[in-house]
């Protein structure tokens, strides 16, 4: 009896124990993201189009390219493909009514001061763009112009959809259209069915690509920092290591927002917790 055909895409279904170990540490040494071996479907499910895409017979062959890509595109890429951005406007809604309930007031008293803050897994945009509708719903018009904030994420995908601020109208159907009016712009003819970020909100904010473990000094120190559903994919190593820069980059009194899910307990800090999933650091 003959043999069947392998088809040409079977070996891409194949994912040896070594390369699952060299893609974890791969995306564990760029990211801080632990991948189990819970997660081998994941990985499977989220590169086998790259694999096909690019003609690669096995991961192998794959793992391979991606070591000899001095340019680090392809890294970034496979980066991309592992890392999860679910996210949506006003998520966790009321880190947003205790900063503008708790974290603004204080801010505006130094009256004229910049007002700084940091999104630092924005993921596709909507946190920051959250945190600005937010705080100018709360700012006297002459305060609006002080008001500068960052956004960071490690994927490029999710940057470039951030950058252009633009969603489909479903995303944000559960806001006030209050909100909808001042904050958005409904897209019409080919653009029908999708919004877009007004102007006036995607210009206060400064996107870039950075690593949470990876980051030194930006050389910024901010009154708030929002660190959401980031750190649950790190181990404690990572963690402790993301939440020591985030804190270094804290100005005195400054704020940190982390997700419910979230703890910092196990961890070292001088960060006191002041509401659920809210942390500040102690003046000095």
């Amino acid at each position: 009896m003959h043999s069947l055909p392998v088809p040409a895409s079977a070996s891409t279904d194949r994912l040896t124990d070594r390369d699952m170990r060299t893609i974890s540490a791969l995306v564990y040494q760029n990211s801080g993201i632990a991948l189990r071996e819970s997660k081998r479907a994941l990985v499977v499910a989220r590169l086998q189009k790259r694999l096909r895409e690019r003609g690669f017979a096995s991961y192998a062959e794959y793992l391979r390219y991606l070591e000899s890509d001095r340019s680090g595109a392809e890294l970034s890429v496979l980066l991309d493909a592992i890392t999860t951005n679910h996210t949506g406007f006003f998520r966790e809604p009321d880190h947003f009514h205790f900063l503008a309930d708790r974290v603004l007031p204080p801010l505006l008293a130094r009256r004229g001061a910049p007002i700084v803050g940091w999104s630092a897994a924005c993921a596709t945009g909507e946190e920051v763009y959250s945190i600005a509708v937010a705080l100018l719903s709360h700012l006297p018009q002459v305060e609006q112009s002080h008001l500068g904030l960052l956004a960071s994420d490690l994927s490029v995908r999710a940057l470039h959809t951030a950058r252009a601020g633009i969603y489909p109208i479903g995303r944000v159907d559960h806001l006030p259209r209050t909100i909808l009016r001042r904050y958005f712009e409904r897209g019409i003819g080919e653009q029908a069915g999708l919004v877009r970020v007004k102007h006036q909100v995607r210009s206060l904010v400064d996107f870039r690509r950075l690593n949470l473990i990876d980051t030194a000094d930006l050389g910024v120190r901010f009154d708030f920092i929002f660190c959401r559903n980031a750190m649950i994919y790190f181990d404690r190593e990572a963690r402790q290591r993301a939440v020591t820069m985030l804190e270094r980059h804290l100005a005195a009194d400054g704020y940190l927002f982390v997700a419910h899910a979230e703890s910092l307990s196990e961890l070292d800090h001088q960060l006191g917790r002041c509401a659920p999933g809210v942390y500040r650091r102690r003046g000095r």
